[in-house]
């Protein structure tokens, strides 16, 4: 069983927790991030820790693991792998998130969410919902990283994560940082979509 302070650790050692001035995919800025592809990019160190993640869902009966795009798609990849079942993601389309390439869910079909970085919980939230509308049971969700500190995670089901800390965000127009005149880092995918 992993600690939350191993899984920390982890992330910090592939240089995943970064510092400076960022725009989040919420659009708030935050002085914190969490570069998820320098953790995915070592498939060594994702295995490890998503097995404990997996090892949460086992009794769950989960049929299928459904991720947003772009960094859910390895997540539900490797999340699926180790349960031994499919993966699938969603993709915005008309800026609305859903599944795409032919990939359909069975009515009833018992489906894990999984998501990389939760900071408000919108994006999750969507995904929740693209499963719903496709028939899916969302037996619960897994993620990587809690930025919220819980406060996002009002999801109706299970929801486990790696590690939870809650970050500083602020909405553009009271962002220290951009008084300061730090320049803003653009990290996240949503605004190149």
């Amino acid at each position: 069983m992993l600690t939350t302070e191993a899984a920390m650790q982890t992330l910090v050692e592939s240089g995943a927790v970064l510092t400076g001035h960022f725009l989040l995919t919420s659009g708030r800025h935050s002085n914190q991030y969490v570069e998820k592809f320098r953790l995915l990019e070592r498939p060594d160190l994702t295995e490890r820790l998503l097995s404990d993640l997996a090892r949460r869902f086992r009794s769950m009966n989960v049929e299928v693991v459904l991720g947003p795009a772009v960094g859910g798609i390895i997540v539900a990849y490797e999340m699926a792998r180790q349960l031994g079942v499919r993966a699938v993601f969603a993709e915005r389309e008309g800026g609305r998130l859903t599944l795409r390439r032919g990939f359909r869910l069975r009515p009833g079909e018992r489906c894990l969410v999984v998501e990389d970085v939760v900071t408000t919980g919108g994006s999750v939230r969507e995904a929740v919902a693209v499963a719903q509308r496709a028939g899916g049971d969302v037996a619960g969700v897994a993620l990587l990283v809690d930025r919220s500190g819980g406060r996002a995670l009002n999801l109706g089901v299970p929801v486990e994560y790696l590690v939870a800390f809650e970050a500083p965000s602020w909405d553009p127009a009271e962002c220290p940082l951009c008084r300061q005149g730090v320049p803003l880092e653009h990290r996240g995918s949503r605004d190149l979509l």
